[in-house]
Parts: structure tokens; C-alpha cells; sequence
């Protein structure tokens, strides 16, 4: 029992040592945890930054130790949610009690993080591949985040991130939102549209990189999806950060991006799809 203990403690120490984001601009960073991305908004060793979506479950301390890398003993000034899915929220309890730090959320997604609301269930049907099998498996159920959780404002703004906007781009879920700022038009864009097929466990691991509509198995409705990748679209994004797949940037992004726009239905839309809204 000792050398388990002992190979666990082992494999931790590893991953901690992992455990650190990778810069895209002087104030954006990313952290991959397992399937999706947490993003630090803040330069390097700022006491001013803030978090975006918490990842998984389990990996509140490497993203502590990524964060402790980047900034120190710095603490974030708030947790974003761009929305409640288990994925993006997974670690947000943990992180919150550590830090003592609220969560701010779109106030149609606080229902989903109150312990009031389950999301509709994985659909396996979309096809694309295992994940999309795996789907109704996924929690539908999150952590009940009360204590922590605000509404973010209806005017647009971010708390503790004045040069951002929240968009909100609904379609994934009823609240999803994504973060832009028009100075150097940088957009996090969440789940609304992502870089990698979601729905296929090769492609998530291999990382070949290319605009996606949101993941399929998990989005039900989809009129308000390409209603809001049309949205993301016109701003003309010099660079992404999305939730799932690696950064990208410059003309290839705005040409797939575009594409995805004008041809959501072809290339977004399962052709079977449970009708759900």
C-alpha cells in the first residue's frame, strides 16, 4: 500500500511540475486541463488578473500551481464563467474556497450553477466519433456554487476587466457568453465555436487545429448557435482562445471562422440531433 501511496504522490509531484500555461499575448495565457482550457486574463506577475472557466474536477491545484507560476502568490480577482457545463466549471468550488473569491456567471446560467436546473443530457446520436458515444454519461449536474456565484451585469461589462465586453452567445447553452476586447480585437469565445472536433476522442488528443461549431453533443439549440458564431464573426477576431482546441490567430482564423458563419448548417448541424431547446 505504501508504494501506491507513494506512485500517487510520485504521479501529482509530475503533473504539478506540468502544471503551467502558455502565454499568446502579454496578458492572455492558457492552461489545458485534460479536454478544455482555462485562460488567465492578467500579465505576468500582475496583481490584477482574473480566471476564465475552471476546467474538469480534480485539477483545482495544478491550475493553482499554473497560476502561482504566472503570478505569484497573487490571487485572482474573480472566477468567469462562460458557462455551466462540468467541463468549465468542474474546479470553480475549490478554487473559490481557496482563493475567497467570487464567480460571476450570465443570469441565465445561474440556475444550472444554484443546484436548480440540470442541463439536458449528452446526445449521442450527433455521431463524430467516441465522446459523442460517451455524451449521456457526462454530468448534467453541477456543483451547487451559491455561496460564490453573482450574475454578470446586463450591461455588457466584466467586473475587474474594464477593456472586455461580455457578449452573451447563446446556442450551447441558454447563457453562454464570450470575451472581447475591441482594442486589439482579442475574443475568448468558450464553447460558441471551438478549434478542435470535440465529438471525436482522436481529434481532441492529436489537436489538429481548425474552427468547429460548439460541441455537438452537448449543444440544443442550434439557431441560437449560428445566430451567434455570425455574431463572433463580424467582430473580426485578430486572435482566439476557445474552450476547446489550441489558440489561433491572424487570416486563417478569420477565413474558417467566416466559412462557419456562412455555412453553420453544412458544417455545424448533426444531421440527426435530438430537438431540444
Amino acid at each position: 500500500m505504501d508504494k501506491i501511496g507513494n506512485n500517487d504522490s510520485s504521479n501529482e509531484k509530475l503533473h504539478m511540475e506540468h502544471a503551467e500555461a502558455e502565454q499568446m499575448l502579454d496578458d492572455i495565457a492558457f492552461y489545458r486541463t485534460l479536454i478544455v482550457n482555462v485562460i488567465f486574463i492578467g500579465k505576468e506577475g500582475s496583481e490584477d488578473w482574473v480566471l476564465v472557466d475552471c476546467g474538469v474536477k480534480h485539477y483545482s491545484k495544478r491550475i493553482m500551481e499554473a497560476a502561482e507560476k504566472r503570478f505569484g502568490t497573487n490571487k485572482p480577482k474573480a472566477i468567469i464563467l462562460t458557462h455551466g457545463h462540468f467541463d468549465h466549471v468542474g474546479s470553480a468550488k475549490q478554487l473559490a474556497e481557496e482563493w475567497k473569491i467570487p464567480i460571476y456567471i450570465h443570469p441565465m446560467e445561474m440556475d444550472y450553477v444554484t443546484g436548480k436546473r440540470d442541463y439536458p443530457g449528452g446526445d449521442p446520436t450527433v455521431g463524430g466519433g467516441l465522446f459523442s458515444l460517451l455524451s449521456p454519461f457526462f454530468p448534467t449536474h453541477q456543483a451547487d456554487l451559491s455561496k460564490y456565484i453573482h450574475p454578470l451585469p446586463t450591461d455588457g461589462s466584466i467586473p475587474f476587466l474594464e477593456d472586455w465586453k461580455m457578449i452573451h452567445t447563446p446556442g450551447h447553452t441558454p447563457g453562454h457568453i464570450s470575451l472581447f476586447r475591441e482594442k486589439d480585437r482579442a475574443l475568448i469565445a468558450g464553447d460558441a465555436f471551438i478549434t478542435v472536433k470535440q465529438e471525436s476522442s482522436t481529434a481532441v488528443f492529436i489537436q489538429h487545429q481548425h474552427i468547429h461549431g460548439p460541441p455537438a453533443y452537448f449543444t440544443h439549440n442550434w439557431e441560437d448557435a449560428e445566430a451567434s458564431v455570425k455574431e463572433l464573426a463580424s467582430l473580426q477576431p485578430s486572435v482566439v482562445i476557445t474552450g476547446h482546441g489550441l489558440p489561433m490567430e491572424g487570416e486563417l482564423l478569420n477565413k474558417q471562422l467566416h466559412d462557419l458563419a456562412e455555412n453553420f448548417k453544412e458544417l455545424a448541424v448533426p444531421k440527426h440531433n435530438r430537438k431540444i431547446h
